[in-house]
């Protein structure tokens, strides 16, 4: 491929543009270094940035959520993509008009603008590690019908 070539993120024709980190220091966080933060919209849902922009990253920002046993997130749409990968436990995830059950070493894509959701019915935590791109992220929820 030579240089005029645009490159895609493996998206439906989306064009990337990362941003260069050659000469940046690498980092390497422990996990007790992670602060988990419980979300407004979703009581049992917490986020820990594992890395993010305060680390270096300018490109993506790797999140650890974890969803209680008997926790849900209402429907809402992001307007960045994510990228997920189920760590433990078993729960529901909706995505548009379907509903998947999902299990540690499953792994989701859910485009930009697509409503989606979550229901923990089991009596295990659920957690999964979610990749989206660095930079502002707008969230709607959405009434429930």
């Amino acid at each position: 491929m030579d240089e005029e070539t645009p490159t895609t993120d493996g998206g439906a024709d989306q064009l990337s543009n990362p941003a260069d980190t050659h000469g940046l220091d690498p980092v390497v966080r422990r996990a007790d270094e992670v602060d988990y933060e419980s979300t407004d919209a979703a009581p049992g849902l917490r986020k820990g940035v594992l890395v993010g922009e305060d680390e270096g990253a300018r490109n993506l920002a790797i999140r650890r959520f974890t969803l209680d046993a008997g926790a849900s997130v209402p429907k809402h749409t992001n307007e960045i993509e994510h990228e997920q990968y189920v760590l433990e436990g078993e729960y529901v995830v909706g995505i548009d008009d379907e509903e998947y059950e999902v299990s540690a070493g499953d792994s989701l894509f859910i485009p930009a603008g697509v409503v989606h959701w979550y229901r923990n019915e089991g009596t295990e935590q659920g957690a999964f590690i979610c990749a989206v791109p660095v930079g502002d992220d707008s969230i709607e929820l959405l009434d429930e019908e």
